[in-house]
């Protein structure tokens, strides 16, 4: 039996909502059952894996360190939008996990590769 290519996308902050956390508890618990399964960073999203952020100060959970958990859990497949990251002024250097930056077609190929897809 082949197993279904998932897709997770995040394009949301990273505090003000649970949609990061949630995405990435999604992510880590469906690493178990499927292997074929992509994160997506884009627009907004990228910010969940910029370094240097403190949201103790606000008042809010520090889950950042968990992204650090995706090659234990051998998530292998992280991407990042490069058209996001240049429009923020973010390079892969800011960012505290290995991903690779997609143009967008490339972006487009990949989402349409999978057969599911879950936005956060």
């Amino acid at each position: 039996m082949t197993e279904k290519t998932i897709g997770i996308i995040n394009r949301s902050l990273p505090h003000g909502s649970s949609a990061g956390r949630e995405s990435l508890d999604l992510t880590l618990a469906m690493s178990a059952f499927n292997e074929s399964l992509s994160i997506f960073f884009i627009g907004d999203g990228i910010y969940q894996l910029l370094k240097g952020q403190s949201p103790l100060d606000i008042l809010q959970k520090h889950y950042q360190p968990l992204f650090k958990m995706l090659e234990l859990y051998d998530v292998e497949n992280r991407y990042v939008c490069a058209h996001s990251m240049a429009v923020r002024g973010v390079t892969v250097d800011q960012l505290i996990i290995d991903v690779t930056p997609l143009d967008k077609a490339a972006l487009q190929l990949k989402l349409a590769q999978q057969v599911q897809l879950l936005s956060f």
